[in-house]
């Protein structure tokens, strides 16, 4: 069975990230590595937020009709 993390998980992984980022003395390889990870985690963040998004708009439907 696969996890699927949630939101706030993508979230606080981004901040480690870019916590790491912040560090002046990271090597130009590495700081890519973590600029191509925290992207795709944003991304997924975003899919999740937009998934709840409809999910919303289709119960508000409903609770309207």
């Amino acid at each position: 069975m696969v996890k699927t993390e949630k939101f706030e998980e993508k979230l606080e992984k981004a901040k480690a990230l870019l916590d790491k980022l912040s560090e002046p003395s990271l090597p130009l390889e590495e700081s890519m590595t973590y600029y191509k990870e925290g992207i795709k985690i944003l991304k997924e963040a975003s899919n999740l937020l937009e998934h709840a998004k409809q999910e919303f708009k289709i119960l508000s439907e409903e609770n309207n009709s």
